[in-house]
């Protein structure tokens, strides 16, 4: 090899590296993402959280039955807890699921008052569609992956998020407010 090809080649091989050493440094300046939701302040906020003149199982009995008014199947309920989850489809190809939970506790010393905390997440689901294939084994010849005409479909988890709309659980609190006396008269 003369010396004019070695040169060439060296040359080569230092714009490869110094190619990839900008793709390096390029990726290192991206800037770095976000540990959090946008939402995560922890500012003293009541989007998610409201006193109530009751005692905790009296709320969480509102609750409970404001749930139920809504179409939300009831997973757990407790003096303390109430937990329910609704599902949605609002088109062929899509499906989301609410979940709440609400956390009833004391807020004074004799039990007549308590907090509500609600968090509601909302799950997102799409329709895959999976197409199948058999295979058939020949002795000697090996084996050939026929596809059937027929396929399946499956939910697929795309996204869970807290919802964070004040609306969403103004509405909520409005609503256990309001069941609030039918639940304090059914316990006396």
């Amino acid at each position: 090899m003369n010396n004019e090809a070695k040169k060439d080649r060296w040359r080569v091989s230092a714009a490869g590296a110094l190619l990839c050493a900008a793709l390096v440094l390029a990726g290192c300046a991206a800037p770095p993402l976000p540990h959090h939701g946008p939402q995560e302040n922890f500012a003293s906020v009541a989007t998610y959280a409201r006193l109530f003149d009751a005692a905790p199982a009296h709320t969480c009995e509102a609750a409970r039955r404001a749930l139920l008014s809504q179409g939300y199947l009831i997973q757990a309920a407790s003096a303390e807890q109430v937990e329910g989850r609704k599902n949605f489809q609002p088109d062929a190809e899509s499906h989301l699921q609410i979940y709440i939970r609400v956390v009833c506790v004391p807020d004074a010393p004799q039990g007549v008052l308590s907090t509500g905390f609600v968090t509601a997440v909302q799950d997102r689901y799409t329709v895959k569609k999976v197409s199948n294939s058999a295979s058939l084994g020949v002795g000697g010849i090996g084996s050939v992956s026929v596809p059937l005409t027929a396929g399946s479909e499956a939910l697929v988890k795309v996204g869970s998020e807290t919802i964070a709309s004040e609306a969403f659980y103004d509405s909520f609190f409005e609503l256990v407010r309001g069941y609030l006396g039918t639940a304090e008269a059914q316990e006396d």
